[in-house]
């Protein structure tokens, strides 16, 4: 069981900025990769940013230039820095994690996703 905790969402002006943190505890198995995805009202959830353990990212095209994801492994966090905000980034951010889970004795692993509760970020006009 993973446990992530988002903080630092909140309502900012268009063109405005924040930092969104993610704290991930409640297991030893490996957290390969830390990211962000985001769900605005009436749509389904997609992503923001990632970033794997060899600090490669991958950004949505709609963010590029815009938001930063950065990680500390040792620590399990992932962080979220975004600027120039739009009122189309109006929406409820989630922490993802996947994490490889051993599953026997051998060492053999299953791969997981885990989510935290979500933080609103709303961009007013």
């Amino acid at each position: 069981q993973v446990q992530l905790v988002e903080s630092g969402g909140g309502l900012v002006h268009s063109g405005g900025s924040l930092r969104l943190s993610c704290a991930a505890s409640g297991t030893k198995n490996t957290i390969t990769s830390m990211g962000w995805y985001r769900q605005p009202p009436g749509k389904e959830r997609e992503l923001v940013a990632t970033i794997t353990n060899g600090g490669r990212t991958n950004y949505a095209d709609s963010v590029k230039g815009r938001f930063t994801v950065s990680r500390d492994a040792a620590k399990n966090t992932v962080a979220l820095q975004m600027s120039s905000l739009k009122v189309e980034d109006t929406a409820v951010y989630y922490c993802n994690a996947g994490v490889n889970i051993v599953v026997n004795v051998e060492g053999a692993e299953v791969y997981r996703e885990y989510w935290g509760q979500g933080t609103q970020v709303t961009v007013s006009s």
